[in-house]
């Protein structure tokens, strides 16, 4: 336990704050940013089946900051497991 009570709360805003930043500009590039091909426009007007709620389905897009995403995490895991492995860091 610590001496200062505020210290903790002070360490959990460190933590938190910049989590809720990224999922915000997360979410914001998923929304506005996709590749952009020749039929893009009509995949994202185009609706391919309705429901009954009133719910719509489109073939729109990959967004791009997801490829980005996937992509950057597959590399982290490769050169992670290569460095540990070469390393011989116990884990």
């Amino acid at each position: 336990m610590r001496f200062f009570e505020l210290r903790n709360f002070q360490d959990v805003v460190l933590y938190l704050f910049p989590a809720f930043v990224f999922l915000l500009i997360f979410g914001m590039a998923l929304a506005y940013s996709h590749f952009n091909t020749r039929d893009s426009e009509v995949k994202q007007r185009k609706i391919y089946g309705q429901y009954v709620e009133g719910f719509e389905t489109k073939n729109a897009p990959f967004p791009l900051s997801l490829s980005l995403t996937i992509i950057g995490t597959v590399v982290w895991a490769f050169f992670y497991i290569l460095i540990i492995g070469l390393l011989g860091v116990k884990i």
